[in-house]
């Protein structure tokens, strides 16, 4: 007889409350929003000024890197503050949207 009332039910498998997403993905989301705006670099800019409110959400709650973070803020600081010709040129540039971006100048630093 295969079938019993009492007994135990297989434990079920447990699932991760936050499921982390990896840094290509995130440059992914800003790319993608920005390459959807090309011909509206302010609408990109507003959108990337209310994606970096989701990142420092992310970052508090342990969801993304310190070091994430910082290179999707770097990213971000360059696309808000250059001309329209220069965000062209920014999302162009096919290394700017690597992971380990940096820019010019900041890998060697004189700090100890």
């Amino acid at each position: 007889m295969g079938w019993w009332p009492f007994r135990k039910k297989p434990k079920a498998r447990v699932i991760p409350d936050v499921i982390r997403r990896d840094t290509r993905s995130w440059l992914s989301d800003l790319q993608e929003t920005c390459e959807r705006n090309f011909d509206a670099p302010e609408e990109a800019r507003r959108q990337i000024r209310q994606m970096a409110g989701e990142w420092i959400d992310a970052n508090r709650d342990g969801v993304m890197e310190d070091s994430l973070l910082e290179g999707l803020n770097m990213r971000a600081f360059r696309l808000l503050n250059c001309t329209d010709e220069d965000f062209s040129r920014w999302l162009d540039d096919l290394n700017f949207w690597k992971p380990g971006w940096r820019p010019e100048g900041t890998r060697d630093t004189d700090e100890s």
